[in-house]
Order: C-alpha cells, then sequence, then structure tokens
C-alpha cells in the first residue's frame, strides 16, 4: 500500500479501538439493537448532510437500493449487534481481539468461497495460525479457567465472519465516491434495524440513560461510523478488501490500552497467549515482513 493508506490505516485503527470502549460504556444502559439503531442512523444522518453539502445525494440512486440494503445487514445490522451482545458480558479488549480475526475470514470468504483472491502458501499458513490462536483463547472459557462467556466470544467471531462478507460484496462499488457507498449502506442498516430496535425496546426509556452513555452513543455514531466508514471505503476502494481488513490488525493494540487505562479491563495468560498466535498468523497472513526478510541479501 501507499505511505496514505498506511497512514489512513493507522487512523481508523485508533478510531476503531475506541468504538469498543464507547459501546462498551453505552451497552450497559441502552439494549444491544436499540444502540445498533442510534449508531447506524446518527451516522446516516450525519453522511447524508455531508453528501448534501459535496452534492453527491443524487448518486445515491433506486437501482442501489437493494445492495445497499445487503451491505448494511452485512456491513453494519449483523456485526454491530452480534458485537453488541457479546460486549454486554466480555471487556472491550477481548471483543476487540475475537474481532480482528476479520482478515482471516476474508481470506477464506475472497479466496476460497468466491475466488476473488489467490491463495497463496502464506495466507494458507496466516490462516492455520490464526484459527489455531482462536483456539487457544476459547480453551480458557470451555476449560473453566476463563469466566468469558464462550456464546458472546462466539458472537464476536460471528461479527468478523460477517464484516469478511461484507469487505467481499463491497467490491461492486468501486465505482461509487466511498462516501457514497458509506451512506447508501448505513441507510440500508437504519432501515433495517429500525423494527428491531422497537421490538426489542419494551421498557426502556432514553431517560434510562446518562449522559456519559448519550455521549458515547454520539461517539460511536459520528466518530466510529461516520468518519470511519469514510476512511474505510477509501481505503477499501485503493487498496483491496484484505488490506483494508487489516485494519483489525490495529484495532486491539487501542482498545486494549484503552480498556485498561479507562475500565481497569485485564486478559487472562491463555487470552494473551491466544493473542499473541493469532499476532503471529495476521503477520504471516499479511505476507510484507515476511518477503522483505527473504529479500534481504545474505
Amino acid at each position: 500500500m501507499s505511505l496514505r493508506n498506511w497512514i489512513l490505516l493507522s487512523v481508523l485503527g485508533v478510531i476503531w479501538g475506541g468504538s469498543f470502549l464507547f459501546a462498551k460504556v453505552a451497552v450497559a444502559e441502552i439494549p444491544p439493537f436499540v444502540l445498533v439503531f442510534f449508531r447506524v442512523s446518527i451516522a446516516c444522518a450525519a453522511l447524508l448532510l455531508y453528501l448534501w453539502h459535496q452534492g453527491l445525494l443524487a448518486r445515491l440512486e433506486l437501482r442501489l437500493a437493494l445492495p445497499f440494503l445487503i451491505l448494511g445487514l452485512l456491513n453494519n445490522a449483523i456485526p454491530f449487534s452480534l458485537l453488541f451482545l457479546g460486549q454486554t458480558v466480555i471487556g472491550a479488549g477481548l471483543a476487540s481481539i475475537l474481532n480482528a480475526t476479520t482478515p482471516i475470514f476474508t481470506v477464506l470468504v475472497a479466496g476460497v468461497l468466491v475466488k476473488q483472491e489467490t491463495l497463496q502458501a502464506h495466507r494458507i499458513a496466516g490462516v492455520v495460525l490464526g484459527i489455531a490462536g482462536v483456539a487457544v483463547m476459547l480453551s480458557g472459557s470451555l476449560s473453566g479457567l476463563a469466566t468469558d462467556p464462550v456464546w458472546a466470544q462466539l458472537c464476536c467471531l460471528g461479527a468478523a465472519i460477517s464484516y469478511a462478507c461484507a469487505a467481499t460484496f463491497a467490491r461492486r462499488f468501486k465505482s461509487l465516491p466511498p462516501q457514497v457507498s458509506a451512506t447508501g449502506q448505513l441507510m440500508g442498516s437504519s432501515v433495517i434495524m429500525l423494527p428491531v430496535a422497537l421490538l426489542t425496546s419494551s421498557g426502556w426509556a432514553l431517560t434510562d440513560a446518562s449522559p456519559t452513555v448519550w455521549l458515547n452513543v454520539a461517539a460511536l455514531g459520528l466518530v466510529a461510523t461516520a468518519i470511519a466508514y469514510l476512511i474505510y471505503f477509501q481505503l477499501l476502494a485503493d487498496a483491496g478488501a484484505t488490506n483494508a481488513s487489516l485494519v483489525t490488525l490495529l484495532v486491539p493494540a487501542s482498545a486494549l490500552f484503552l480498556g485498561w487505562l479507562i475500565l481497569g479491563e485485564k486478559l487472562d495468560t491463555i487470552q494473551l497467549g491466544g493473542f499473541a498466535i493469532l499476532l503471529a498468523g495476521l503477520v504471516v497472513l499479511d505476507g510484507r515482513i515476511l518477503q522483505r526478510l527473504g529479500n534481504k541479501p545474505a
């Protein structure tokens, strides 16, 4: 990738790392599906204003309604719902680590299912290492050595699979400006999540959430979604699905740091070991470091 894309990737990693912290705070007082609706609808409103200012509203053509609904389902509605459900009982750092499996699943979806990318040896090795890392992380809960529920961790893994499918599907929007693609899929996810939020908000009122929580909701919608998706779709168009999904390699570092600094979260030894194996798998999957080492003069 170009230097510009690496900078965008780094900024996006910090923003999305913070999103796990915002979500952990907000989901303590707002039902998960309601929180998803707030996140996507706030971001959608902000990006619609942006498109109006840029004179791009006409690019939201009716013929793209179904593709935007599908992308909104895969890239917002499903993964956000699964992550927020998981974060009702597990920490921001652990959720971000499990979400870091997105490049692993992207290779499997793009390379195996839809044949968009070539399965090279280092990618296969990276996938194997990544799966091994996840297995180690889950082993603590399965054996009773860790208290984090397995179902919540599986929710986060399900979100990663959905993101991988979205990254592959989103390639068809390359001809659109990235801000249009971002807005269209947020419109789709807002339409999907409105009835879900209404059906699951029984007994909950807007006044049940504190001002601090609402600040985190605003950060989720405006910073971690509206601004972040403008960056993400630009990366997707310029660098491809697998390169763009490498942002999840940077997300856990910022999420773990913020979770430790602000919420006092810590990982146990088994989870740290699994994360180390997963991190090694992601490095091998990327292949750049291996290629540079192989090209060094003897």
